[in-house]
């Protein structure tokens, strides 16, 4: 009885949920699933049933990443609120039939709609745009069997008065952009196979004609992202060829991002050309063969620039600080910044220098000076080696820089000079870093404890120094200047690695501690540390950083071993935010064991495993597929037969597909001749996001979409 009356009398002095203010309660309602709203919250109580159907709830719906969310769901939204809804976003959304896309014609004031990654066809998209007369922004895909003849002239009349355009390109096609004649912006995704499912080779020749050409006289914004393969080359230089003719007045951000070679033309040229004389930019982004040796960044005229790119350039320190920077002028306005690849962007000159040479501080430090109010933040893919000036180190200047979000450098950028000049390698260090004989040596104990840690050396470090100075970092690439993914694009799979940087060899457990220190920290990529011995401070990044989403590790410590396995076990119990894990590392053993500590991420929504001669066990993968009732997607590619893979990902589909309608699954053999015939099954959402491993960090504009 007595517990009975302190409980009841708790609860008479308890705060009702109902009694908070509405502003208070709307706000506790957005973080809430539209579909939960509508469909469950607000049959509560007449006080929610008010507050669900708010306008600034249903204003804007995003469904781009309920993965729960099915056929039935959206019909029943779509009735209920659908003249509410003014941007709607089922970006992504590739479990859904294509017979979804009929129910948006109840959304009669749709302003923004982004049904990029969704099945549509040409005859389902004409019969949804007539509806739409209030639509400006839109994003599909255009696969093949497009047709824009089956686009009936309602829709076309909708297309006209379309502002933003997103059009991921799946066969050479011009697809809707014709229509579009009041384009602002336009954003181009070329992901167009060379060869088809029949081994056919594609062309990229387009149809030519009046009806046929774009029309950029508006045009603010172009961006244009290519994936390998020399069709999608073809492609986008139709698409840029009216450009070349006549360049928009108003166009104020240029960019065109593409792997390789990309080889510049008259045409180009002439546009290019073009732009120097008739436009002031914002943002750029160049291929690097329209970059090097030319003396383009000298003619461009720039504005407030918010967004520049030279990744994989020659561009050297001197050119970047004269023609970009001006001199080191003031350049407040640029927040985002990708330099990777760009191996010569630190040194004052690049023809006679070596890509190991070390860094000339002044450069960097007229950066950090000029462009102070830096977010983004991309150096990897390249040697950025520090002199033993004091001060000049590139920690200590890079820690100037309050305001950083995210920040990607490369592994051997971080060692302290001193460090890795006098200090001997220690025995893994001598160990050849490649795939073979597993050899035994001696592994020194770190301690697991983080102060013990801090007390040793870590807190004289300049990189301890500069984790501590940037509290409000929320992504942080640390990688390998010579990694390599062994899950390329489009080609086999890599069999063999290049050696890491000698000044990254005392890269380890200590400096992997110090990033525990960023409280806010969301994602963590960390690629290649060979000095990695016990994965210790993994631990303490897991204690630590609570709020962490998305972690991506690849070839930690020595390649024949992996000798983080304990301590990473111990970070996933902690990580109770994680949704998205991908690990890449020889010899993985994704036994029991690991897959009961990666049953502690409760919020786990995607894991991907990439390992050469690396093993599974499938009763516990099927325990931790039942157990983590979140995860809808599972990619690994392991040193498994063909057969066992197979079973694998037959019954994981077979016993979970029913109860989660987004599940995607591949288990398939990591050196099988036909990996690239499976991963062109993927969906782009996973595939680009976390199942091919790149450095994301300034890799387009911030707000590109929304």
């Amino acid at each position: 009885q007595e517990v009975v009356s302190e409980e009841s009398e708790e609860e008479s002095n308890g705060v009702n949920l109902m009694e908070f203010s509405d502003e208070i309660l709307l706000h506790i309602l957005s973080y809430v699933p539209c579909t939960d709203l509508v469909l469950n919250v607000r049959r509560t109580c007449r006080k929610l049933a008010t507050l669900c159907l708010d306008k600034s709830l249903t204003h804007t719906v995003l469904l781009q990443k309920d993965y729960k969310v099915n056929k039935d769901k959206v019909k029943q939204l779509m009735r209920d609120i659908g003249k509410e809804i003014y941007q709607l976003n089922m970006a992504g959304c590739y479990w859904l039939p294509s017979s979804t896309i009929d129910h948006v014609t109840r959304c009669k004031n749709l302003v923004k709609l982004n049904l990029s990654g969704c099945p549509i066809t040409s005859l389902r998209l004409s019969k949804m745009l007539s509806t739409l007369q209030h639509l400006r922004s839109l994003a599909i895909d255009v696969s093949p069997g497009f047709d824009a003849s089956q686009l009936s002239s309602e829709c076309k009349a909708t297309l006209s008065r379309v502002l933003e355009l997103k059009q991921t390109l799946y066969t050479p096609s011009y697809g809707v952009v014709p229509c579009c004649t009041s384009l602002e912006k336009l954003l181009l995704y070329f992901e167009i196979l060379d060869r088809s499912r029949e081994g056919f080779m594609l062309s990229g020749q387009l149809m030519v004609g009046e009806s046929n050409v774009p029309h950029y006289q508006n045009l603010r914004i172009f961006y244009a992202r290519l994936a390998p393969g020399y069709v999608n080359q073809e492609v986008v230089r139709l698409y840029l060829a009216v450009l070349s003719d006549r360049t928009p007045e108003n166009l104020h951000a240029f960019l065109i991002s593409a792997p390789g070679s990309f080889a510049e033309t008259g045409a180009t040229k002439n546009l290019l050309d073009s732009m120097a004389r008739n436009v002031c930019l914002d943002a750029l982004q160049l291929p690097k063969a329209w970059i090097n040796g030319s003396g383009l960044l000298q003619h461009l005229k720039f504005n407030n620039p918010f967004y520049f790119s030279f990744s994989r350039c020659t561009l050297s320190g001197g050119h970047l600080i004269q023609r970009v920077i001006n001199g080191g002028k003031d350049l407040k306005s640029l927040t985002s910044l990708n330099l990777s690849g760009c191996v010569h962007c630190l040194a004052p000159e690049s023809l006679f220098r070596k890509a190991e040479d070390d860094i000339d501080s002044s450069i960097l430090e007229s950066l950090v000076v000029s462009c102070c109010n830096l977010r983004h933040l991309n150096l990897s893919a390249a040697h950025h080696h520090s002199s033993e000036s004091i001060g000049n180190h590139l920690c200590q200047l890079l820690s100037r820089l309050k305001h950083l979000l995210s920040l990607a450098l490369p592994v051997c950028s971080i060692t302290d000079v001193a460090a890795s000049v006098e200090k001997p390698p220690t025995a893994p260090n001598l160990v050849p870093q490649t795939f073979g004989r597993k050899v035994r040596i001696g592994v020194q104990t770190y301690p697991r404890n983080l102060a013990e840690q801090a007390n040793q050396k870590i807190e004289s470090s300049v990189f301890w120094a500069l984790m501590g100075s940037l509290r409000f970092l929320e992504t942080l690439e640390i990688i390998g200047s010579s990694f390599s993914s062994a899950m390329p694009r489009n080609e086999p799979a890599i069999r063999n690695s290049l050696p890491p940087c000698v000044r990254a060899q005392s890269v380890g457990d200590s400096e992997v501690a110090a990033i525990s220190q960023l409280t806010y920290l969301q994602s963590l990529t960390l690629a290649q540390l060979p000095n990695i011995l016990t994965g210790s401070g993994l631990v303490n990044i897991g204690l630590q950083c609570q709020h962490l989403r998305t972690l991506s590790l690849a070839n930690l410590g020595m390649m024949g071993k992996v000798v983080y396995m304990s301590a990473l076990m111990d970070m996933l119990k902690h990580c109770k935010c994680l949704r998205d894990l991908r690990l890449e590392q020889p010899y993985f053993c994704a036994g029991a064991q690991f897959f009961q500590a990666l049953s502690h991420c409760s919020s786990l929504q995607r894991l991907c495993i990439v390992s050469r001669s690396g093993t599974l066990q499938s009763d516990a993968v099927m325990s931790f597929m039942a157990s983590c009732l979140e995860v809808i997607m599972c990619h690994m590619f392991m040193g498994e037969s063909l057969t066992v893979c197979k079973n694998l990902q037959q019954s994981i589909v077979r016993s979970f597909q029913a109860e989660r309608p987004a599940l995607n699954v591949v288990i398939f053999p990591l050196l099988h001749e036909d990996l690239t015939e499976v991963i062109r099954d993927v969906p782009m959402r996973h595939l680009d996001e976390i199942t091919l491993f790149k450095s994301r960090v300034a890799e387009e504009p911030p707000n590109l979409w929304w």
